[in-house]
């Protein structure tokens, strides 16, 4: 999936944050799925969300 492209709308309403069950926003900057309520950055890789949370980045305030 080319780095500009968003993950496919239907599967981003249905991901939720594995910790707290939140909703996640979209950064398509950094290809990321953000939980602001776990301050978490889930990676996309090749189209794919990573929602493990030992693979994400943790958020500065």
């Amino acid at each position: 999936m080319p780095k500009d492209t968003l993950p496919d709308p239907k599967l981003l309403e249905l991901l939720v944050c594995p910790m707290t069950k939140t909703s996640l926003n979209y950064d398509k900057k950094s290809q990321e799925l953000i939980s602001r309520a776990a301050k978490l950055a889930f990676p996309i890789r090749d189209g794919i969300p990573v929602m493990i949370v030992s693979e994400a980045r943790v958020l500065e305030d």
